[in-house]
């Protein structure tokens, strides 16, 4: 048994968006002009905010069946085309919760090799939360780590994975770090790998989607992430554990490969999904969501019918 671990108030800047797509035509000079008429005051997150409005698909309430965005934080991309379809407080900075296993796994698999033999610790096995009851001592190739902390979230494998590659996880911290200021995440900061509430954790809908993109790009993860099932076995011993996704999306709409749940008291409960369908290729970015299967769903397929490929005449 594996213990998982895992308002409608739209955006601000709605009638702005309306009025720029209705003079798109215009080209990119006219959204530049936008932006330099912008006046001093106003932050450079403002900023970042209004250039992105001018991309994004207006929505109406009649296209979701709630009248209260039933989550804290929301985005929705088409990723071919790089529009915004749907986004509520997409900026935000929130607690990621297990959300924070992508950025775990992006760095183990640039700085570790997946043939690696790697031994549980007493802190890993010691993991609360979701776990696999991994024991001290026993050792398992980097590899079936890597599929219990995507696939089940599993704590004590992440924190296994982790030690093995940064040494321990306040240099691992380090590395996911690095990797942020590199990537350009400017909402974001991790104090721990595995994805526990903590003031200096957080990051935002935003942030969480460019991550996922750079993450899907590499073809370990990405496989990884599509899994339902798998089984692994470590080296040292003959004790299997059997892997099932907390993606419930998975096997159930057409198209999904991934990405993650999450889930903390502070974090509430959390989704990245990615769905490539009918031409169109959906990401997904939900934080703190008592609903979020149910918003998912509604979401994916306002996605998938505005972003439908228009039939060539």
């Amino acid at each position: 048994m594996v213990a998982h671990q895992d308002g409608i108030q739209y955006d601000r800047g709605t009638r702005k968006r309306r009025q720029a797509i209705g003079v798109v035509g215009l080209g990119v000079a006219l959204s530049l002009c936008l932006i330099t008429m912008l006046p001093d005051v106003v932050s450079a997150k403002d900023r970042r905010h209004h250039r992105a409005s001018i991309h994004s698909v207006s929505s109406s309430q009649q296209d979701f069946p709630w009248k209260k965005v039933p989550a804290n934080s929301v985005l929705l991309k088409e990723l071919r085309s790089g529009r915004v379809l749907y986004q509520h407080e997409s900026e935000k900075r929130l607690s990621p919760a297990s959300l924070t296993k992508i950025m775990s796994a992006l760095v183990i698999l640039e700085h570790g090799r997946l043939d690696e033999h790697a031994t549980v610790s007493k802190n890993a096995a010691r993991a609360p939360k979701t776990h696999l009851r991994l024991r001290t001592g026993e050792v398992f190739r980097l590899d079936d780590l890597l599929k219990a902390m995507l696939i089940v979230s599993a704590n004590d494998a992440c924190l296994a994975a982790v030690e093995h590659v940064g040494g321990t996880e306040e240099q691992f911290v380090e590395m996911m770090n690095a990797k942020v200021a590199q990537l350009g995440l400017t909402d974001t900061h991790f104090s721990n790998g595995c994805g526990f509430d903590g003031p200096e954790h957080y990051s935002t809908a935003e942030d969480l989607a460019k991550l996922s993109e750079v993450a899907m790009q590499n073809p370990v993860f990405r496989e990884l992430v599509r899994e339902e099932r798998d089984l692994i076995m470590p080296v040292s011993g003959h004790r299997p554990y059997l892997l099932h996704t907390t993606n419930r999306l998975l096997g159930r709409i057409p198209g999904v490969e991934g990405v993650k749940t999450g889930f903390t008291s502070k974090a509430g409960r959390c989704l990245i999904a990615k769905v490539s369908q009918n031409g169109s290729d959906l990401l997904l970015v939900i934080l703190n969501s008592n609903r979020r299967w149910n918003i998912a769903q509604s979401l994916i397929s306002y996605g998938l019918r505005v972003s439908e490929p228009v039939p060539v005449q």
